[in-house]
């Protein structure tokens, strides 16, 4: 967990950095983060808490002991299957009732956090704009951050263009005590202000004043650079913020929604197939439409042609439209189905894991935190290529999302189960001179037959 706190501040640090938020704002995103990455570290934290122990066990002579007590290394094993299901468990009532909590406060949070302006309201040598209708420029601050040098604000008028220039020597910046404004008390300048003629004229800009000044004050608004909750309520419809009733809700209700749009389509597609469909050479045509009748002029032909491909073009707009419409409601719906069976496949993967590492602990028979984190890694590795390929596959459409969301499982279990049996039955898998033997061998038999 504290690696995956690390790579959430990595990735996020220049968006939380630099914005003057208190430290329960950073705690409580770290603690929200916390929550979310549940899925991804305690399948791996089962993988290696198992390897680590199997491996102290077998390292130290003691499933020796067990062993010779009579008691199978299967039946060993059971005291902490039955620990692991009850993890597994857990893990679906987590990620069923808290998670989808979880997910919302801390994307929504996370949202506004990134959304907020930066404190440093007056950085160096840079024009900026954070407050409505001032442009301004400080070319030096004294260490203190509050002492101003060189000091240039364009003020917008009401033509929404600069009108009010304001340069001076140095200027001190502070807050007011209740944080409403930022105060710069400018010395040593001028102002020039353009403006339209006293007797009126059609130059709002003709004229010039200039206003020198020892002192003078100028308020900004900080409204904007206070951090504003956006409701909760607009992050609700996303898959990751539902649990398994309101899945199953969206999903079928969007099924619905599917099977009304493909009525739709076929209703309004049928009476042109109906028509296209009728042989040129009919008797039906002949009794229903007179010969006499279907005669036209040369203009009329145009005029009919040109209705009907304004008809068909209309008509595939309309398909067009909904087609896609119906491609995105598709790929909404494998993607609420891929969320839903992410609900069972955590404490699956558990159970799975579980039966990886606790067989090789017993296999390799080490302990401590080398080797086991090494194989635990790539186990890992494996497990999460694979279930990502998968994800992405289903939410494609490529694969069914049923089958991307449990295709890693079903390719661990076999390894995990073959394992299982290696160790049950004192296998040398992880013995290296019973490798070098076998390629001695090899190789003398080569060397006898030359």
């Amino acid at each position: 967990m504290f690696v995956l706190l690390m790579l959430f501040l990595f990735k996020y640090i220049d968006d939380l950095i630099g914005k003057g938020f208190q430290w329960y704002i950073i705690l409580e995103l770290m603690m929200y983060n916390s929550a979310t990455n549940v899925a991804m570290a305690l399948p791996l934290s089962v993988l290696l808490s198992s390897i680590m122990t199997y491996g102290a066990l077998g390292e130290n002579y003691e499933l020796v002991a067990i062993k010779s007590a009579g008691i199978s290394l299967r039946r060993a094993m059971y005291p902490m299957m039955v620990v692991v299901v009850l993890l597994s468990i857990a893990a679906f009532a987590f990620s069923d009732y808290m998670l989808p909590v979880a997910n919302l406060k801390y994307y929504s949070l996370l949202y506004d956090a990134r959304k907020q302006k930066s404190a440093d309201l007056l950085p160096e040598n840079i024009f900026t704009n954070r407050f409505p209708g001032y442009t301004i420029r400080v070319k030096h601050k004294d260490p203190d951050g509050q002492t101003l040098h060189d000091i240039m604000i364009y003020s917008k008028g009401a033509l929404e263009v600069n009108q009010i220039v304001t340069f001076a020597k140095s200027g001190l910046m502070y807050r007011t005590k209740d944080d409403l404004y930022l105060v710069l008390r400018l010395k040593d300048g001028v102002r020039y202000e353009e403006d339209a003629a006293q007797a009126g004229g059609y130059n709002p800009r003709q004229t010039l004043k200039r206003f020198r000044f020892k002192e003078t004050e100028q308020k900004f608004p900080l409204d904007g650079f206070k951090m504003k909750r956006t409701d909760q309520n607009e992050f609700r419809n996303a898959s990751m913020m539902m649990n398994l009733r309101q899945l199953q809700h969206y999903i079928d209700s969007a099924h619905k929604s599917v099977d009304s749009n493909a009525n739709f389509n076929y209703k309004m597609v049928m009476p042109y197939l109906k028509y296209s469909a009728v042989p040129e050479k009919s008797s039906v045509i002949k009794k229903l439409i007179p010969a006499d009748s279907i005669k036209l002029t040369g203009g009329e032909k145009i005029n009919a042609l040109n209705n009907a491909s304004s008809e068909i073009r209309q008509i595939l707009d309309i398909l067009r439209n909904r087609v896609d419409m119906h491609k995105e409601t598709s790929k909404s719906i494998r993607r609420y189905i891929m969320e839903y069976q992410k609900k069972f496949t955590l404490g699956a993967a558990c159970i799975v894991l579980f039966l990886i590492g606790a067989p090789l602990g017993a296999i390799i028979r080490k302990g401590g935190l080398g080797l086991p984190v090494v194989v635990s890694v790539v186990f890992f590795l494996i497990y999460y290529i694979i279930g990502t390929i998968g994800e992405k596959s289903a939410k494609e459409g490529d694969l069914s999302p049923l089958v991307g969301a449990w295709v890693a499982i079903v390719v661990l279990l076999p390894i995990g189960l073959f394992l299982s049996y290696k160790a049950a039955t004192d296998s040398t898998l992880f013995d290296m001179e019973m490798y070098k033997r076998f390629f001695r061998r090899f190789k003398f038999r080569k060397s006898r037959t030359v």
